[in-house]
């Protein structure tokens, strides 16, 4: 494991001091925990983001499916009629 240094801002040394103690675990666990959590995150919302804009892009073509559509196979489920799911348009 490599070693960086980092300043922290007195209350924030004082939670991770208080937090470590609190979960008998070190600083430097809950430093590299806080990270991969903070860039698992990141990373989630960069997929949503790229998601998102895929969407919208989907919308501007006109691939779309209608709100009734939508509706009309809901209503369908547990039917003896059930119908497949809508197709985009």
């Amino acid at each position: 494991m490599s070693v960086t240094t980092v300043r922290l801002q007195p209350e924030l040394k004082e939670n991770l001091g208080a937090m470590a103690e609190k979960l008998h675990r070190s600083k430097s666990w809950l430093i590299n925990q806080a990270l991969r959590e903070f860039f698992e995150r990141q990373e989630l919302e960069q997929t949503r983001w790229q998601e998102t804009l895929q969407a919208m892009e989907s919308v501007a073509q006109g691939r779309v499916v209608s709100g009734e559509a939508v509706a009309a196979w809901l209503q369908s489920w547990g039917t003896d009629n059930e119908l497949s799911p809508p197709k985009a348009g």
